[in-house]
């Protein structure tokens, strides 16, 4: 009875010690947030570049105070979301925090960090496991301007093609991003980026997952005017990623790869997962769900209902 008394309190001690952790974390983030958004308008909506860059600062300096804590994890950060991205795949395996600073010349420097949660369970005999919490986080060093070939560059949280990420889809082994970056005072470009997490636990920006003839590209590019927009989104209904079709003002004329004259002409394609790659399908109706003449699939006569039957 004694040993059961004891092993009561012990549980009830051990519950209450993490609830006021949990409670403390969270105050704390709390107030890191509302630090945060007393410094949002000078970091991004100032119009000296010179106090953007100085509120950049104070910005990450208090990001980097609460960023050791594992719980941030758990913590939404939604107040600051008109002005950074913050993205979370359901599996909870890390939190992707991005945001730009822009630039007077129309350029534009990126920063964020990569939270990561590889708490691993392992085996340790038949029907028993034991969890390993680990936790690691990185800041995103951009390194985009060092860049010749953003497609095929494959890059780590220290050597980051750095974007402003939108959108995430979860794939088996990886994880897709969309992104996008100001670039200069000509054009703007926007990616389909990946995510993937070697063995050992390391972050990589970058794969060979897209299926593209007489290319072998890590991730998409998608460069075109400032003076227009492009459709770039992952639909989760048709399970493809859908974006403009994009063209010069004049096909077969000088124009073909000055990109500040390029965008939609008003078509669209897509990008869809087979055989755990993404592979493009051309000319897509976007109204429909139902896929190009090409694509679909003979009927098969044994499915099919008549639509008269002889008595």
């Amino acid at each position: 009875m004694l040993k059961k008394i004891i092993f009561f309190f012990l549980t009830l001690f051990s519950v209450l010690g993490s609830s006021q952790k949990n409670d403390t974390s969270l105050y704390q983030f709390g107030q890191a947030e509302k630090e945060l958004m007393s410094i949002q308008k000078k970091a991004f909506h100032s119009r000296s570049e010179k106090d953007r860059i100085e509120g950049n600062k104070e910005f990450i300096g208090i990001w980097n105070k609460i960023i050791i804590y594992p719980s941030i994890l758990n913590y939404p950060f939604d107040s600051l979301k008109n002005d950074i991205s913050v993205l979370s795949p359901k599996d909870k395996k890390f939190k992707l925090i991005t945001w730009n600073l822009h630039k007077e010349d129309g350029t534009h420097a990126f920063f964020g960090y990569l939270l990561v949660n590889n708490t691993k369970r392992i085996k340790k005999g038949f029907m028993k496991h034991e969890t390993i919490e680990s936790y690691d986080y990185f800041q995103l060093i951009d390194r985009s301007p060092t860049v010749k070939y953003p497609e095929t560059f494959v890059g780590s949280p220290q050597k980051w093609f750095g974007m402003l990420y939108v959108q995430l889809i979860e794939c088996d082994g990886y994880y897709t991003l969309i992104g996008w970056d100001g670039n200069d005072k000509l054009t703007q470009r926007k990616f389909v980026d990946v995510l993937s997490f070697r063995n050992n636990g390391d972050a990589v920006f970058g794969k060979d997952v897209f299926r593209i003839p007489r290319k072998n590209p890590r991730r998409l590019m998608f460069e075109f005017s400032q003076e227009v927009s492009m459709s770039l989104k992952y639909d989760e209904k048709r399970n493809q990623i859908i974006y403009s079709h994009l063209s010069s003002k004049q096909e077969g004329s000088l124009l073909d790869g000055q990109y500040q004259y390029y965008g939609p002409d008003g078509s669209f394609d897509a990008l869809e997962v087979k055989k755990g790659k993404w592979i493009i399908v051309e000319d897509i109706d976007i109204k429909s769900d139902i896929r190009p003449l090409n694509e679909n699939k003979k009927p098969n006569p044994k499915k099919q209902t008549p639509v008269y039957k002889p008595k």
